[in-house]
């Protein structure tokens, strides 16, 4: 039986289906031209037996960021807490990555590089906006198609400053496109002064 038939009688994307065969976990042979046939097809047993393998099988990518620089050691604390948490899990740490940038930002190079990161199946996070600050149901959607999970430590809401830092961001963004390069600067700085003396 192909592979594909193998993941569709079973009830499994062909993905994880080819993770299991990767992994040794089921029977068969590869042909010249690249089709896997599966030759164990004892469907139930079969799919059981590799479910209780997987569960003992959780392989973590810890995702930390912070907005700047300024909060570096946050940084690596936040990272601390992500690695002690995924132990007393029992997950495997695959990697741990710690990444300074906005959440606005949507061309973060760490976290696009562990998106499509094969090697493991769970992405831990400590708060949802860690991962972005919009969009984070897109992005467990999509993971999900690649039979990876997300784990958000802190379900809570984050710190008020982020959202601060995020406001800026938007603003000085608007401002170089409306005002040039050169002048953005010294508009957003103006705006957010303004912004500050109304609140008081």
């Amino acid at each position: 039986m192909k592979l594909s038939d193998y993941a569709k009688k079973v009830g499994i994307s062909y993905r994880t289906a080819w993770r299991w065969w990767k992994q040794g976990n089921l029977k068969g042979y590869q042909l010249p031209s690249g089709t896997i046939i599966i030759t164990d097809v004892d469907l139930p047993s079969t799919a059981s037996r590799i479910e209780d393998n997987s569960k003992s099988d959780l392989i973590a990518c810890i995702y930390a960021r912070v907005s700047s620089a300024e909060n570096k050691d946050n940084l690596d604390r936040q990272a601390e807490r992500l690695k002690d948490y995924a132990i007393a899990r029992g997950y495997k740490i695959y990697k741990v990555v710690k990444e300074i940038g906005s959440g606005l930002n949507d061309n973060r190079k760490q976290l696009t590089q562990i998106l499509v990161d094969p090697n493991y199946n769970i992405l831990i996070v400590e708060h949802k906006d860690r991962l972005a600050t919009f969009g984070t149901n897109y992005l467990e959607i999509l993971l999900k198609q690649l039979d990876k999970n997300v784990e958000i430590v802190n379900q809570s809401e984050d710190k008020q400053d982020e959202l601060m830092e995020d406001f800026i961001a938007i603003i000085s963004s608007f401002c170089s496109r409306l005002y040039g390069l050169k002048k953005s600067k010294r508009k957003a700085a103006q705006i957010i002064a303004e912004l500050k003396s109304n609140e008081e």
